[in-house]
Protein backbone atom coordinates (compact mmCIF):
# COMPACT_ATOMS: atom_id res chain seq x y z
CA UNK A 1 0.00 0.00 0.00
CA UNK A 2 1.52 3.60 -0.66
CA UNK A 3 2.27 5.23 2.16
CA UNK A 4 -0.59 8.07 1.69
CA UNK A 5 -2.83 5.58 2.86
CA UNK A 6 -0.34 3.46 5.56
CA UNK A 7 -0.81 4.28 9.28
CA UNK A 8 2.12 3.00 11.11
CA UNK A 9 0.99 0.43 13.59
CA UNK A 10 -0.69 -1.54 10.38
CA UNK A 11 2.65 -1.73 8.48
CA UNK A 12 4.45 -2.69 10.95
CA UNK A 13 2.58 -6.09 11.27
CA UNK A 14 3.46 -6.64 7.34
CA UNK A 15 7.38 -5.27 7.35
CA UNK A 16 9.86 -8.18 6.36
CA UNK A 17 11.07 -7.72 9.59
CA UNK A 18 8.35 -8.24 11.74
CA UNK A 19 7.32 -11.60 9.52
CA UNK A 20 10.95 -12.61 10.35
CA UNK A 21 10.56 -12.01 13.60
CA UNK A 22 7.12 -14.19 13.75
CA UNK A 23 9.26 -17.01 12.04
CA UNK A 24 11.37 -17.20 14.47
CA UNK A 25 8.94 -17.62 17.02
CA UNK A 26 7.76 -19.94 15.25
CA UNK A 27 10.44 -22.09 15.29
CA UNK A 28 12.02 -21.45 18.52
CA UNK A 29 8.62 -22.64 20.19
CA UNK A 30 9.00 -25.96 17.39
CA UNK A 31 11.99 -26.37 18.38
CA UNK A 32 11.25 -25.99 22.24
CA UNK A 33 7.90 -28.89 21.91
CA UNK A 34 10.28 -31.17 20.12
CA UNK A 35 12.58 -31.16 22.92
CA UNK A 36 9.59 -31.83 25.18
CA UNK A 37 8.34 -34.85 22.82
CA UNK A 38 12.24 -36.10 22.51
CA UNK A 39 12.89 -35.30 18.75
CA UNK A 40 16.02 -32.93 19.69
CA UNK A 41 18.17 -32.04 22.34
CA UNK A 42 16.88 -29.90 25.04
CA UNK A 43 20.23 -27.99 24.30
CA UNK A 44 19.84 -27.55 21.42
CA UNK A 45 16.41 -26.23 21.75
CA UNK A 46 17.68 -24.07 24.24
CA UNK A 47 20.53 -22.72 22.18
CA UNK A 48 18.15 -21.67 19.52
CA UNK A 49 15.81 -19.79 21.83
CA UNK A 50 18.74 -18.36 23.45
CA UNK A 51 21.41 -17.70 20.56
CA UNK A 52 18.26 -16.83 18.02
CA UNK A 53 15.69 -14.63 20.07
CA UNK A 54 18.44 -11.57 20.69
CA UNK A 55 18.77 -11.78 16.72
CA UNK A 56 14.88 -12.21 15.42
CA UNK A 57 14.46 -9.08 17.94
CA UNK A 58 17.14 -6.84 16.41
CA UNK A 59 16.70 -7.53 12.94
CA UNK A 60 18.11 -4.85 10.83
CA UNK A 61 17.52 -3.81 7.38
CA UNK A 62 20.75 -4.55 6.52
CA UNK A 63 19.84 -8.46 8.04
CA UNK A 64 16.90 -8.58 5.38
CA UNK A 65 19.63 -7.24 2.98
CA UNK A 66 21.24 -10.44 3.84
CA UNK A 67 18.61 -12.92 3.94
CA UNK A 68 17.41 -11.35 0.00
CA UNK A 69 21.14 -12.15 -0.78
CA UNK A 70 21.03 -15.81 0.24
CA UNK A 71 18.01 -16.25 -1.06
CA UNK A 72 18.56 -14.72 -4.42
CA UNK A 73 21.20 -18.52 -4.65
CA UNK A 74 18.70 -20.28 -2.46
CA UNK A 75 15.54 -19.32 -4.92
CA UNK A 76 13.48 -20.16 -1.78
CA UNK A 77 12.54 -17.33 0.74
CA UNK A 78 12.16 -19.90 4.47
CA UNK A 79 15.53 -21.50 3.65
CA UNK A 80 17.43 -18.55 3.61
CA UNK A 81 15.73 -17.25 6.88
CA UNK A 82 17.01 -20.94 8.32
CA UNK A 83 20.32 -20.48 6.26
CA UNK A 84 20.37 -16.95 8.19
CA UNK A 85 19.01 -17.80 11.68
CA UNK A 86 22.35 -20.59 11.76
CA UNK A 87 25.01 -17.72 10.97
CA UNK A 88 24.20 -16.51 14.50
CA UNK A 89 23.09 -19.81 16.12
CA UNK A 90 25.96 -22.25 15.67
CA UNK A 91 25.56 -25.89 15.57
CA UNK A 92 22.09 -26.30 17.14
CA UNK A 93 20.60 -24.77 14.27
CA UNK A 94 20.58 -28.11 11.93
CA UNK A 95 17.68 -29.23 14.71
CA UNK A 96 15.53 -26.47 13.72
CA UNK A 97 12.32 -27.21 11.40
CA UNK A 98 12.61 -30.82 11.85
CA UNK A 99 10.08 -32.86 10.21
CA UNK A 100 8.41 -29.48 9.48
CA UNK A 101 7.62 -27.70 6.04
CA UNK A 102 8.00 -24.30 4.46
CA UNK A 103 4.02 -23.90 4.78
CA UNK A 104 3.86 -24.87 8.25
CA UNK A 105 6.16 -21.40 8.97
CA UNK A 106 4.20 -19.44 6.12
CA UNK A 107 0.88 -20.17 7.07
CA UNK A 108 0.86 -19.82 10.30
CA UNK A 109 2.86 -16.70 10.45
CA UNK A 110 0.33 -15.61 8.07
CA UNK A 111 -2.75 -16.47 10.91
CA UNK A 112 -0.98 -14.44 13.28
CA UNK A 113 -0.42 -11.39 10.98
CA UNK A 114 -4.08 -11.63 10.21
CA UNK A 115 -5.27 -11.60 13.74
CA UNK A 116 -3.06 -9.01 14.59
CA UNK A 117 -4.32 -7.07 11.68
CA UNK A 118 -8.28 -7.99 12.98
CA UNK A 119 -7.41 -6.48 16.11
CA UNK A 120 -6.44 -3.29 14.70
CA UNK A 121 -9.29 -3.19 12.89
CA UNK A 122 -11.79 -4.24 15.79
CA UNK A 123 -10.57 -1.39 17.33
CA UNK A 124 -11.00 1.12 14.89
CA UNK A 125 -14.43 -0.26 13.95
CA UNK A 126 -15.06 0.60 18.29
CA UNK A 127 -13.69 3.95 17.68
CA UNK A 128 -16.58 4.31 14.87
CA UNK A 129 -19.21 3.21 16.73
CA UNK A 130 -18.11 5.18 19.18
CA UNK A 131 -18.70 8.47 17.27
CA UNK A 132 -21.70 7.21 15.77
CA UNK A 133 -23.41 6.81 18.82
CA UNK A 134 -22.29 10.22 20.18
CA UNK A 135 -23.09 12.33 16.97
CA UNK A 136 -26.80 9.55 16.59
CA UNK A 137 -27.73 10.75 20.22
CA UNK A 138 -26.66 14.29 19.52
CA UNK A 139 -28.68 14.18 16.43
CA UNK A 140 -31.54 12.00 17.66
CA UNK A 141 -34.46 14.13 17.59
CA UNK A 142 -33.15 16.28 14.26
CA UNK A 143 -35.83 16.71 11.76
CA UNK A 144 -34.70 15.58 8.32
CA UNK A 145 -36.03 14.88 5.09
CA UNK A 146 -35.64 10.91 4.35
CA UNK A 147 -35.13 10.01 0.94
CA UNK A 148 -36.22 6.84 -1.57
CA UNK A 149 -34.53 7.44 -5.37
CA UNK A 150 -33.02 10.36 -4.28
CA UNK A 151 -36.81 12.01 -3.62
CA UNK A 152 -38.29 13.17 -0.50
CA UNK A 153 -39.87 10.59 1.27
CA UNK A 154 -41.31 11.09 4.56
CA UNK A 155 -39.89 12.78 7.61
CA UNK A 156 -36.99 11.27 9.69
CA UNK A 157 -34.47 12.39 12.17
CA UNK A 158 -30.72 12.68 11.36
CA UNK A 159 -29.82 10.63 14.10
CA UNK A 160 -31.86 7.86 12.99
CA UNK A 161 -29.76 7.91 9.97
CA UNK A 162 -26.62 7.57 12.09
CA UNK A 163 -28.15 5.03 13.90
CA UNK A 164 -28.74 2.75 11.06
CA UNK A 165 -25.11 3.31 10.01
CA UNK A 166 -24.17 2.36 13.95
CA UNK A 167 -26.26 -1.06 13.66
CA UNK A 168 -24.68 -1.74 10.15
CA UNK A 169 -21.43 -1.35 11.40
CA UNK A 170 -21.73 -3.65 14.37
CA UNK A 171 -22.83 -6.15 12.81
CA UNK A 172 -19.31 -5.47 10.95
CA UNK A 173 -18.03 -6.03 13.88
CA UNK A 174 -19.27 -8.98 14.56
CA UNK A 175 -18.61 -10.33 10.99
CA UNK A 176 -14.80 -9.51 11.48
CA UNK A 177 -14.57 -11.26 14.65
CA UNK A 178 -16.14 -14.65 13.43
CA UNK A 179 -13.64 -13.95 10.53
CA UNK A 180 -11.10 -13.68 12.80
CA UNK A 181 -11.83 -16.45 14.68
CA UNK A 182 -11.92 -18.75 11.20
CA UNK A 183 -8.30 -17.69 9.95
CA UNK A 184 -6.65 -17.89 13.63
CA UNK A 185 -5.34 -21.17 12.95
CA UNK A 186 -2.05 -23.37 13.04
CA UNK A 187 -0.44 -26.02 11.11
CA UNK A 188 2.59 -27.66 12.20
CA UNK A 189 1.60 -30.50 10.33
CA UNK A 190 4.59 -31.91 7.61
CA UNK A 191 5.15 -31.94 4.06
CA UNK A 192 1.63 -33.45 3.25
CA UNK A 193 -0.03 -32.79 6.60
CA UNK A 194 0.25 -36.37 7.88
CA UNK A 195 2.60 -35.47 10.64
CA UNK A 196 4.92 -37.92 9.63
CA UNK A 197 8.17 -36.06 10.55
CA UNK A 198 6.58 -34.18 13.59
CA UNK A 199 4.69 -34.93 16.66
CA UNK A 200 1.02 -33.47 16.37
CA UNK A 201 2.00 -32.22 19.97
CA UNK A 202 4.63 -30.01 18.38
CA UNK A 203 1.31 -28.07 16.51
CA UNK A 204 -0.64 -27.86 19.48
CA UNK A 205 1.83 -26.55 21.48
CA UNK A 206 3.43 -23.84 19.11
CA UNK A 207 -0.74 -23.11 18.38
CA UNK A 208 -1.57 -22.46 22.22
CA UNK A 209 1.79 -20.21 23.08
CA UNK A 210 0.75 -18.36 19.67
CA UNK A 211 -2.96 -18.12 20.25
CA UNK A 212 -4.26 -19.93 17.70
CA UNK A 213 -6.18 -22.85 17.37
CA UNK A 214 -5.12 -26.11 16.02
CA UNK A 215 -5.89 -26.31 11.92
CA UNK A 216 -7.97 -29.85 12.24
CA UNK A 217 -6.86 -31.09 8.41
CA UNK A 218 -4.31 -29.24 6.60
CA UNK A 219 -3.18 -30.85 3.48
CA UNK A 220 0.34 -28.83 3.56
CA UNK A 221 -1.46 -25.49 3.92
CA UNK A 222 -3.87 -24.46 6.03
CA UNK A 223 -7.46 -24.19 3.78
CA UNK A 224 -7.90 -21.18 2.02
CA UNK A 225 -12.24 -20.83 2.29
CA UNK A 226 -10.95 -19.14 6.34
CA UNK A 227 -8.48 -16.82 4.50
CA UNK A 228 -11.85 -16.16 1.41
CA UNK A 229 -13.93 -15.80 4.47
CA UNK A 230 -11.59 -13.20 6.44
CA UNK A 231 -11.37 -10.77 2.92
CA UNK A 232 -14.61 -10.93 2.32
CA UNK A 233 -15.20 -9.72 5.79
CA UNK A 234 -13.07 -7.02 5.27
CA UNK A 235 -15.32 -6.19 1.72
CA UNK A 236 -18.65 -5.97 3.69
CA UNK A 237 -16.82 -3.38 6.07
CA UNK A 238 -15.78 -1.45 3.76
CA UNK A 239 -18.87 -1.50 1.97
CA UNK A 240 -20.56 -0.32 5.25
CA UNK A 241 -17.70 2.49 4.59
CA UNK A 242 -18.17 3.55 1.36
CA UNK A 243 -22.24 3.82 2.12
CA UNK A 244 -21.93 6.03 4.93
CA UNK A 245 -19.33 8.33 2.98
CA UNK A 246 -21.92 7.88 0.01
CA UNK A 247 -24.39 9.51 2.33
CA UNK A 248 -22.21 12.48 3.38
CA UNK A 249 -21.38 13.23 -0.13
CA UNK A 250 -25.04 13.53 -0.92
CA UNK A 251 -26.06 15.86 1.60
CA UNK A 252 -22.59 18.16 1.21
CA UNK A 253 -24.29 18.68 -2.31
CA UNK A 254 -24.66 22.83 -2.98
CA UNK A 255 -28.29 22.26 -3.64
CA UNK A 256 -28.99 19.87 -0.16
CA UNK A 257 -26.50 21.33 2.08
CA UNK A 258 -27.63 19.45 5.27
CA UNK A 259 -24.00 18.71 6.39
CA UNK A 260 -20.50 18.36 5.50
CA UNK A 261 -17.02 17.49 5.81
CA UNK A 262 -14.98 20.14 8.45
CA UNK A 263 -12.91 22.32 6.35
CA UNK A 264 -10.21 23.10 7.92
CA UNK A 265 -8.54 27.18 8.36
CA UNK A 266 -6.54 26.93 5.12
CA UNK A 267 -7.79 24.06 3.24
CA UNK A 268 -8.22 24.72 -0.27
CA UNK A 269 -11.03 23.01 -2.59
CA UNK A 270 -9.99 24.11 -5.84
CA UNK A 271 -6.65 25.15 -7.52
CA UNK A 272 -9.14 27.17 -9.87
CA UNK A 273 -12.39 27.83 -7.94
CA UNK A 274 -11.51 29.37 -4.68
CA UNK A 275 -15.15 28.96 -3.26
CA UNK A 276 -15.03 25.36 -3.28
CA UNK A 277 -15.71 23.32 -0.49
CA UNK A 278 -15.74 19.60 -1.78
CA UNK A 279 -16.85 16.06 0.13
CA UNK A 280 -13.20 14.96 -0.58
CA UNK A 281 -12.55 12.86 2.52
CA UNK A 282 -15.74 10.72 1.90
CA UNK A 283 -14.90 10.57 -2.07
CA UNK A 284 -11.38 9.08 -0.84
CA UNK A 285 -13.11 6.50 1.08
CA UNK A 286 -15.32 5.64 -1.67
CA UNK A 287 -12.20 4.82 -3.50
CA UNK A 288 -10.32 2.89 -0.95
CA UNK A 289 -13.46 0.88 -0.26
CA UNK A 290 -13.73 -0.23 -4.09
CA UNK A 291 -9.64 -1.14 -3.46
CA UNK A 292 -10.33 -3.23 -0.60
CA UNK A 293 -13.33 -4.87 -2.64
CA UNK A 294 -11.20 -5.86 -5.35
CA UNK A 295 -9.46 -8.24 -3.20
CA UNK A 296 -12.05 -10.93 -2.46
CA UNK A 297 -12.23 -12.52 -5.85
CA UNK A 298 -8.57 -13.15 -5.52
CA UNK A 299 -8.90 -14.49 -2.21
CA UNK A 300 -11.94 -16.87 -3.08
CA UNK A 301 -9.66 -17.92 -6.20
CA UNK A 302 -7.29 -18.79 -3.74
CA UNK A 303 -9.53 -21.71 -2.51
CA UNK A 304 -8.85 -24.11 -5.38
CA UNK A 305 -5.56 -25.09 -5.10
CA UNK A 306 -3.67 -28.13 -6.72
CA UNK A 307 -3.76 -31.86 -4.29
CA UNK A 308 -1.94 -30.85 -1.32
CA UNK A 309 -0.80 -27.36 -1.99
CA UNK A 310 0.57 -25.27 -4.74
CA UNK A 311 1.69 -22.10 -4.30
CA UNK A 312 -0.74 -19.70 -7.02
CA UNK A 313 -2.54 -18.45 -3.66
CA UNK A 314 1.05 -17.45 -2.74
CA UNK A 315 2.10 -13.91 -4.45
CA UNK A 316 -1.98 -13.17 -3.95
CA UNK A 317 -2.04 -12.57 -0.32
CA UNK A 318 1.90 -11.24 -0.77
CA UNK A 319 -0.45 -8.39 -2.00
CA UNK A 320 -4.38 -8.49 -1.22
CA UNK A 321 -3.16 -9.45 2.79
CA UNK A 322 -1.07 -5.97 3.37
CA UNK A 323 -3.26 -3.63 0.84
CA UNK A 324 -6.61 -5.19 1.98
CA UNK A 325 -5.48 -4.66 5.95
CA UNK A 326 -4.00 -1.53 5.55
CA UNK A 327 -6.73 0.35 3.64
CA UNK A 328 -9.14 -0.70 5.92
CA UNK A 329 -7.65 0.52 8.76
CA UNK A 330 -7.23 3.78 7.05
CA UNK A 331 -10.34 3.88 5.47
CA UNK A 332 -12.14 3.59 9.37
CA UNK A 333 -9.69 6.08 11.11
CA UNK A 334 -10.07 8.82 8.77
CA UNK A 335 -14.26 8.00 8.53
CA UNK A 336 -14.16 8.07 12.23
CA UNK A 337 -12.28 11.49 12.61
CA UNK A 338 -15.04 12.61 9.48
CA UNK A 339 -18.13 11.56 11.56
CA UNK A 340 -16.46 13.17 14.43
CA UNK A 341 -16.01 16.05 13.46
CA UNK A 342 -19.75 16.62 10.47
CA UNK A 343 -20.48 19.84 10.35
CA UNK A 344 -24.84 19.63 10.34
CA UNK A 345 -27.10 22.52 9.46
CA UNK A 346 -30.46 21.90 11.08
CA UNK A 347 -32.40 24.79 9.73
CA UNK A 348 -31.22 23.69 6.72
CA UNK A 349 -32.35 19.87 6.99
CA UNK A 350 -35.86 21.57 8.02
CA UNK A 351 -35.97 24.13 5.14
CA UNK A 352 -35.47 21.12 2.50
CA UNK A 353 -37.73 18.96 4.35
CA UNK A 354 -40.62 22.10 3.73
CA UNK A 355 -39.99 22.69 0.54
CA UNK A 356 -42.50 20.48 -1.58
CA UNK A 357 -45.46 22.49 0.77
CA UNK A 358 -45.94 19.28 2.84
CA UNK A 359 -46.13 16.27 0.23
CA UNK A 360 -44.11 14.52 2.39
CA UNK A 361 -47.19 13.83 4.60
CA UNK A 362 -48.89 12.24 2.05
CA UNK A 363 -49.15 8.79 3.36
CA UNK A 364 -50.75 9.98 6.80
CA UNK A 365 -53.50 12.05 4.76
CA UNK A 366 -54.36 8.35 2.89
CA UNK A 367 -54.71 6.53 6.06
CA UNK A 368 -56.59 9.15 7.07
CA UNK A 369 -58.94 9.35 4.25
CA UNK A 370 -59.27 5.44 4.38
CA UNK A 371 -60.19 5.55 7.93
CA UNK A 372 -62.85 7.92 7.35
CA UNK A 373 -64.60 5.78 5.20
CA UNK A 374 -62.77 6.75 1.26
CA UNK A 375 -62.10 3.79 -0.71
CA UNK A 376 -58.14 3.33 -0.81
CA UNK A 377 -58.40 3.67 -4.55
CA UNK A 378 -60.01 6.71 -4.46
CA UNK A 379 -58.22 8.18 -1.30
CA UNK A 380 -55.04 7.50 -3.32
CA UNK A 381 -56.06 9.60 -6.21
CA UNK A 382 -57.14 12.54 -4.66
CA UNK A 383 -53.42 12.95 -2.21
CA UNK A 384 -51.99 12.17 -5.45
CA UNK A 385 -54.03 14.75 -7.62
CA UNK A 386 -52.97 16.84 -4.79
CA UNK A 387 -49.27 16.17 -4.36
CA UNK A 388 -49.01 17.30 -7.85
CA UNK A 389 -50.77 20.37 -7.94
CA UNK A 390 -48.32 20.85 -5.07
CA UNK A 391 -45.01 20.12 -7.18
CA UNK A 392 -46.13 21.55 -10.14
CA UNK A 393 -46.84 24.94 -8.51
CA UNK A 394 -43.96 24.53 -6.44
CA UNK A 395 -41.97 28.46 -7.26
CA UNK A 396 -45.11 30.00 -8.66
CA UNK A 397 -46.82 32.74 -7.70
CA UNK A 398 -50.46 31.04 -7.81
CA UNK A 399 -48.80 27.85 -5.61
CA UNK A 400 -50.61 26.43 -2.70
CA UNK A 401 -49.23 24.00 -0.25
CA UNK A 402 -50.62 20.93 0.13
CA UNK A 403 -52.92 21.04 2.85
CA UNK A 404 -54.37 23.83 0.44
CA UNK A 405 -54.70 21.88 -2.77
CA UNK A 406 -56.42 18.99 -0.47
CA UNK A 407 -58.72 21.47 1.10
CA UNK A 408 -59.63 22.20 -2.33
CA UNK A 409 -60.96 19.21 -3.33
CA UNK A 410 -64.63 18.14 -1.87
CA UNK A 411 -64.40 14.95 -1.74
CA UNK A 412 -61.45 15.27 0.69
CA UNK A 413 -63.45 18.14 2.88
CA UNK A 414 -65.98 16.11 2.68
CA UNK A 415 -64.36 13.32 4.80
CA UNK A 416 -61.40 15.55 6.56
CA UNK A 417 -62.48 18.57 8.06
CA UNK A 418 -59.37 21.47 8.90
CA UNK A 419 -58.51 19.96 12.02
CA UNK A 420 -58.30 16.54 10.97
CA UNK A 421 -56.29 17.23 8.28
CA UNK A 422 -54.04 19.42 10.29
CA UNK A 423 -54.18 16.38 13.25
CA UNK A 424 -53.25 14.05 10.22
CA UNK A 425 -49.89 15.76 9.12
CA UNK A 426 -49.02 16.81 12.61
CA UNK A 427 -45.17 15.95 12.12
CA UNK A 428 -44.78 14.83 15.86
CA UNK A 429 -46.35 11.75 14.58
CA UNK A 430 -43.46 10.80 12.34
CA UNK A 431 -40.60 10.67 15.56
CA UNK A 432 -43.50 9.00 17.90
CA UNK A 433 -40.92 6.34 18.20
CA UNK A 434 -38.07 7.59 17.24
CA UNK A 435 -36.78 6.06 20.99
CA UNK A 436 -38.05 2.95 21.01
CA UNK A 437 -35.65 2.54 18.25
CA UNK A 438 -32.61 4.30 19.64
CA UNK A 439 -33.19 1.94 22.56
CA UNK A 440 -33.21 -1.27 20.89
CA UNK A 441 -30.08 -0.14 18.48
CA UNK A 442 -28.00 0.92 21.41
CA UNK A 443 -29.50 -1.37 24.67
CA UNK A 444 -28.50 -4.23 22.18
CA UNK A 445 -25.24 -2.64 21.10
Amino acid sequence: MVPRYTRPEMAAIWSPEERYRIWFAIEALAAEAMAAVGAIPAEAARDIRERGAPRAAAISQADVARIDEIERTTRHDVIAFLTWMAEGIGDSARFMHQGMTSSDVLDTCLSVQLTRAADLLLADLDALLAALKKRALEHRHTPTVGRSHGIHAEPTTFGLKLAGHYAEFARNRARLLAARAEVATCAISGPVGTFAGVDPRVEAFVAERLGLAVEPVSTQVIPRDRHAAFFAALAVVASGVERLATEVRHLQRSEVREAEEFFHPGQKGSSAMPHKRNPVLSENLTGLARLVRSHVVPALENVALWHERDISHSSVERVIAPDATIALDFALARLTGMVERLVVYPERMQANLDALGGVVHSQKVLLALTQAGMSREDAYAAVQSAAMMTWQALGTPEGRDFRGELLADPAVRARLDPAALEAAMDPRRDFAHVDAIFARVFTEA
